[in-house]
This record gives C-alpha cells, sequence and structure tokens, in this order.
C-alpha cells in the first residue's frame, strides 16, 4: 500500500480562471485554497506518480507555496482527468442498491406466497452469495465524456430519464495487470469524486432485446461524467472503504451512505479489472453508486436543478442541469 505522508494532506487539479478557460494550470489546494505549480502538467505526474506526492508534499509544507494561492470558489476547477487512457464503471456494486433491484424485478414482487421480510432476506442471501462466490460487473465508458465539478450538465433531447450516481472514482498510479487483491490498493494514485449520469429510457435497446444494455449512448452523452474538483493522493485517505458520501439534489438529501456498503471492494475491482486488461496510469475506475438515486425516487433530473455530490475528505461536485 502508498506510504502514508507526515506533511498535511492535498489535493492536486487543473483549474481555470472563471471567465476564460483557454490558461489552465496545474494547482495544489488545500483548506480551499490553490496554489499554482508553475510549469507542471497534471499528467506527467503519472510518470513517477509516488516521486510526485513526496516532492508536491514537500511543495506544499512550504508557507511561500500559498503566497500566490487563489480561492478555489473563484476558479473553474477543469476534469482533471479528461483524456484519462481507460474509463472503467462498476454496476450494481452497492449491496442495498442491489437489494433494492432485486426487490423491484416483476417475478419477485408477484410472490405473494412470500412477506416483505422473507422476499429482503432471498435477495440479500443472492447478494452476499454473489460477492462471496461472484464477479464483479465492469464496462468502459468514454473519458471525453468527463466534464468539470462545477459546469453544467446539459440534459440531452434524446432520452427523458436522466438521473444521478454519485460514486468514488479511484485513480490509477502504476501499470496493473493481473494483480493480486491483497496487493491492489498499492497501485491506487488516489480519489476523487464523480457523479455517473445516466439516461435510463435509454439503457435497453427494444430492437436488439437479446443483446442487453446499451451503455454507450445511455452514459456517455457530453460532460455525463462531471468529476473533481480535484484527486486526493491515496497517501492521505486512511480507508477508502470508510467514506462517506452525500448527494443532494436542490439541497434535499437523496444518497447518503459508505463506500463499505460496496459489494466488491475497490481492492477486488482491480483485481478484477487487472486480471482482463491492462490498467494503466491515469486510468479511472468508478465504483458504483449507492442507493438514492432518481429512478429509486421517482424523480428524474429536470432543466434547473442543481445536485451537489461530497465524498469525506475528496471535495464537492456541484453541477446545474440545462438544455443546449
Amino acid at each position: 500500500m502508498t506510504p502514508h505522508h507526515n506533511g498535511a494532506p492535498f489535493g492536486i487539479g487543473v483549474f481555470a480562471a472563471l471567465d476564460d478557460s483557454s490558461a489552465s494550470f496545474c494547482g495544489l489546494v488545500r483548506d480551499d485554497l490553490v496554489a499554482p505549480l508553475p510549469g507542471v502538467s497534471f499528467g506527467s505526474l503519472f510518470d513517477d506518480w509516488e516521486r510526485s506526492v513526496r516532492e508536491l508534499s514537500a511543495v506544499a509544507d512550504d508557507a511561500t507555496t500559498w503566497q500566490a494561492s487563489v480561492p478555489l470558489a473563484e476558479l473553474r476547477p477543469l476534469a482533471p482527468l479528461a483524456g484519462c487512457p481507460a474509463l472503467f464503471l462498476a454496476g450494481a456494486n452497492y449491496r442495498q442498491h442491489v437489494i433494492e433491484l432485486m426487490l423491484a424485478e416483476p417475478e419477485m414482487s408477484a410472490r405473494a406466497d412470500l412477506s416483505d421480510e422473507q422476499r429482503h432476506a432471498i435477495a440479500a442471501e443472492a447478494i452476499d452469495k454473489r460477492a462471496a462466490e461472484g464477479t464483479p460487473y465492469v464496462f468502459l465508458g468514454l473519458s471525453r465524456a468527463m466534464s468539470g465539478a462545477y459546469d453544467p450538465i446539459v440534459l440531452p433531447e434524446r432520452g427523458e430519464r436522466h438521473d444521478w450516481e454519485l460514486e468514488l472514482a479511484v485513480v490509477i498510479g502504476r501499470t496493473a495487470r493481473n494483480v493480486r487483491r491483497e496487493d491492489a490498493l498499492g497501485y491506487v494514485a488516489g480519489y476523487t469524486v464523480c457523479n455517473d449520469i445516466t439516461t435510463r429510457d435509454l439503457v435497453f435497446r427494444p430492437d436488439v432485446t437479446s443483446i442487453g444494455t446499451d451503455w454507450l449512448r445511455s452514459k456517455n452523452a457530453p460532460g455525463f461524467y462531471p468529476i473533481g474538483p480535484y484527486v486526493v493522493p491515496a497517501a492521505f485517505i486512511d480507508d477508502p472503504m470508510d467514506l462517506h458520501l452525500t448527494l443532494r439534489l436542490n439541497g434535499e438529501v437523496m444518497q447518503d451512505a459508505s463506500t463499505g456498503g460496496m459489494v466488491f471492494d475497490i481492492a477486488r475491482l482491480i483485481e478484477y479489472v487487472s486480471s482482463t486488461t491492462e490498467m494503466r496510469p491515469g486510468d479511472v475506475l468508478l465504483t458504483g453508486s449507492p442507493p438514492g438515486n432518481g429512478a429509486h425516487w421517482g424523480r428524474l433530473l429536470q432543466p434547473g436543478d442543481e445536485m451537489e455530490g461530497t465524498i469525506e475528505g475528496l471535495g464537492t461536485i456541484r453541477n446545474r442541469c440545462v438544455v443546449s
């Protein structure tokens, strides 16, 4: 596992002025202040992530670094990992969320011979068996669909049931292939916040029902992965499986959970993905979303809605929904 540093925690991101995104810069973040890093590109940090974090720790602990700092609120955070080599998404990966999905299935809800408690027990037993004996469900997304932490989300005309899914995003720090679960967290560069927007009515294709889900058109519209506002190095996160997630819609709490509710933990996800393909520095792994999305509440996204997603120790993303 990545060793912890004695210095105070910081984040690393890519920023621009609110009125001019053409001149972006890499910066350190601490206490909602951003200190520019002249001559540093975010991508170059992955050439040797652990060395980069050690060197940046020294920079961050130097008081003079913060003399030229700017409040985060006065900047536009850009997607720090836009154009990353690969974007992996874990689906159906929170225990309570999957139980709710199973209970909503017609064949389960139609079982008049079962009480609500019995239905819940059957679903819980099935998901616990999957966690113990099964494998994660992971698919690919497009990193070009990433957007900044405060950018508006344009709701496309195609589809109507646009939904939110707050997720812990894991950033890979070194090449990983056939990694063992017990070693997997040592390949993590850091963590950040992502909202995996999904158009529910485009997930399944009625013209090719036997093929199943169509994640390309339901999840990859421009801006559908707001991410950031910065990456916190793994060295500063004591336990990524014990972080609190909260998503608010227009100020109302919709998702409120812990990463400890995952079916397959981060290490197991990395083990699984790396057994299939090579994970490379800068790759992003989304770890699934807890209960409380719009489909659950029967309340989907509309123009003017504002979502605020926070993960403990990683900051907040805030996005308003608009139409083109």
